[in-house]
């Protein structure tokens, strides 16, 4: 790392530390005792059992672990004061001011003093962390959290580095003995994985015995879970020692306070020593193609140049008959037995996108058409464009966005959608009736009138037949990582999206999470306005018995232009009790920090929505009108279309012949792998057809924003 010179004040600054205190004098301000720098060594001397310098922590944060030190401890008052941290090489070191929270053994900073009672500009946890001393700048010291996250920080002379070095290592050290349980908990459970392993492959007691598989998986979700538990005790602790703080009670009129943490995110900060790799020791049996399957997958299955865009003609298009519902038949014995072998050989937080998930567990569609059914409510899409106001406009986003989960995921049932193949693409449109697409709302508000309150506005007054022309366009541009592109516009509405998504899938025990990364970006040509969106989590709970979905996770839409950006907060349901399915969110206009909306409900189920006038809106996402995608008949598809690509495994799996549609779904992945070690052979990269790569981004090749 280059070295920067300190900001200017940051190398004579002669700022003190403080240690509050009960009986600090009124003048030195309430509660707080200043320390000055000349005595700092010697407070730390005194504090660390007349050793300067050590690691040891006084009694009661770094010392014995009896209940009377403990207790100690915890009367322990938190240090504050300020250091130089270093920022970037643009800004280098800048002044902070520290709070160091021995109860909580979180250490956390701020811009200035005054500012402490507002939320931190960082924290970090301190179990587990390793303080040193740092040699690029003089005075400096590093702080390396167990989450890898690090802190470099200047102190003003060497009395005063040596006495937050010996109170950080005393907080650390104590903070990291207390979870010793859980490291002897992952220990023993190492132990028992590794005996059940060593176990011979058949006999009386083999290391495929359904008993031991079950314990094996069950141990490791145990683990996780524990894990997850202390993390949350530690979060409360830290949350319950913080001054200034109220908590605010949930309801339609307040806002929650600390934010939910998908247990993914959890996971990354808690404590765990179990294993992790990159690929599963799982093998499938190859099955043989017959030489005509060959010729004909080798002549959809392209080596490195796709074909041209395709003009899709509205007169092949006829109204999609497909019933997308899942059966719900739990985990039958048979099935458990392939669950369990799957999951003895998997490790918590092993990245699943290389690893042949069994076929019962797939659901009737592709990954690209489950895109495509999120627009199974268009009048509500095309509606947002017809907002008088920028507020207008975000609002009908966030409700458009918010009923968009339960079509697209079409019920809590946990099925996997078909991987998409390279190249694979998927094409649909919607005939929207102009006279539908209007919001929730049927009044006005007195800030952001609506399309009925506004004549002028498209939409209204029109006969039923006239209708907009919706076009959707999905395409794999890549297989590892796995990344779908999606484009959707309506020329007449001057509107489209442009998103890209590159899906993470990990295993949490006895769970599945899903990460959707990447963004998708919505145009409104006529206003001028782009709003940039992610996407929530995907979670499959229960693997052993009756799976369900659920979604977790905080996104974001926000529009440069007009200053309104949205938060949407996706909750997955708590260890005890609480509602599953949750969601809130709410709307903001950044500039003023005002609140024009807010909503909370279930994103398959009932949303409530209140807006800044007062009003209140009910939608039940269950019998919102959906409107049927239009698409070609298989016989008019290309042979690298959705459903027609894997008509065969549909057509298996519908009549319920699981080994049959194992076959297809073998044979055109077996392809895809050979294809793929051929392009590699001659150099020759795959080309996608309708995307092209910009930056970090794929863009459509021929955007509405470019054409009009």
């Amino acid at each position: 790392m280059e070295k920067t010179q300190p900001s200017p004040g940051s190398g004579s600054s002669r700022s003190s530390s403080r240690a509050t205190s009960a009986g600090s004098s009124p003048s030195s301000g309430a509660g707080v005792r200043r320390v000055s720098a000349g005595r700092l060594q010697a407070v730390a001397v005194r504090l660390n059992g007349g050793v300067p310098g050590t690691g040891e922590g006084p009694p009661g944060i770094g010392g014995s672990s009896s209940a009377g030190t403990r207790e100690q401890h915890h009367k322990q008052q938190p240090l504050e004061g300020v250091l130089s941290k270093y920022t970037n090489l643009l800004q280098g070191w800048q002044n902070r001011y520290f709070l160091l929270d021995f109860e909580s053994g979180v250490l956390q900073y701020f811009v200035t003093e005054a500012s402490k009672s507002q939320k931190p500009r960082g924290s970090l946890p301190l179990a587990g962390s390793c303080i040193t001393l740092g040699d690029e700048v003089p005075n400096m010291l590093v702080v390396s959290s167990a989450s890898g996250e690090m802190y470099k920080l200047r102190a003003t002379d060497a009395k005063e580095r040596q006495f937050w070095v010996a109170q950080l290592q005393a907080c650390a050290k104590f903070h990291t003995d207390s979870p010793k349980v859980m490291s002897q908990v992952e220990g023993q459970q190492k132990t028992l994985t590794q005996t059940i392993e060593s176990l011979p492959g058949n006999g009386p007691l083999s290391a495929l015995d359904q008993d031991l598989l079950l314990l094996k998986a069950t141990s490791a979700a145990t683990l996780s879970c524990l894990g997850e538990c202390l993390n949350l005790l530690q979060q409360s602790m830290y949350q319950v020692g913080q001054q200034n703080k109220t908590v605010t009670s949930e309801s339609i009129l307040g806002w929650p306070g600390p934010k939910s943490q998908s247990p993914e995110h959890l996971r990354n900060g808690g404590i765990t020593s179990l294993p992790s790799t990159t690929s599963a020791n799982i093998n499938w049996a190859a099955v043989p193609t017959s030489p005509q399957d060959d010729q004909t997958l080798r002549a959809a299955l392209k080596l490195s140049q796709s074909s041209p865009p395709e003009q899709i003609s509205s007169c092949d298009e006829m109204t999609d008959q497909e019933d997308s519902e899942e059966e719900d038949l739990g985990v039958m014995d048979e099935q458990r037995s392939v669950i369990l072998h799957l999951i003895s050989q998997l490790k918590l937080g092993m990245d699943l996108t290389r690893v042949v998930l069994p076929t019962f567990i797939l659901e009737k569609r592709s990954l690209l058409e489950m895109y495509a059914n999120f627009l199974s409510h268009p009048d509500l899409f095309l509606s947002i464009s017809g907002g008088v106001t920028p507020e207008d406009r975000i609002i009908r986003f966030v409700e458009y966005y918010l009923t968009a989960f339960h079509e697209g995921r079409k019920g809590a049932i946990a099925k996997k959608p078909y991987n998409p193949l390279i190249g694979e693409t998927f094409h649909c449109c919607w005939d929207v009736p102009k006279a539908k697409v209007k919001p929730f709302r049927t009044t006005g508000s007195s800030t952001a009138p609506t399309d009925q309150a506004m004549p002028q506005a498209p939409g209204l007054g029109l006969d039923e037949t006239e209708s907009y022309k919706l076009r959707f366009v999905a395409e794999q541009v890549s297989h590892h990582p796995p990344i779908s592109c999606f484009y959707c516009e309506c020329k007449e509405r001057r509107m489209c999206v442009n998103t890209h998504i590159w899906t993470k899938s990990k295993f949490l025990g006895m769970s599945i999470g899903v990460s959707m990364v990447g963004e998708g970006v919505l145009k409104l040509l006529d206003h001028g306005e782009e709003y940039v969106f992610t996407l929530p989590s995907a979670y499959a709970r229960s693997i052993l018995t009756i799976p369900w979905v659920e979604l977790g996770g905080k996104v974001n839409i926000t529009c440069a232009k007009s200053g309104y950006s949205a938060t949407v907060t996706f909750h997955t349901k708590p260890f005890y009790g609480g509602k599953i399915h949750r969601v809130t969110a709410e709307v903001k206009h950044n500039p003023t920090s005002t609140i024009v909306c807010k909503a909370q409900g279930e994103w398959n189920g009932t949303l409530e929505f209140t807006y800044s006038n007062g009003e209140t809106k009910v939608v039940d996402t269950t019998k919102l009108p959906v409107i049927k995608k239009r698409l070609r008949p298989l016989d008019k598809q290309g042979p690298f279309e959705s459903r027609n690509l894997w008509q065969h495994v549909t057509n298996s799996l519908k009549a319920g012949d699981l080994q049959l549609a194992t076959q297809h779904k073998q044979r055109l992945e077996e392809r895809q792998r050979v294809e793929a070690k051929q392009r590699a052979a001659l150099n020759a990269p795959w080309k996608p057809t309708y995307f092209t790569k910009e930056g970090d981004a794929w863009i459509y090749f021929n955007p509405l924003w470019k054409t009009q």
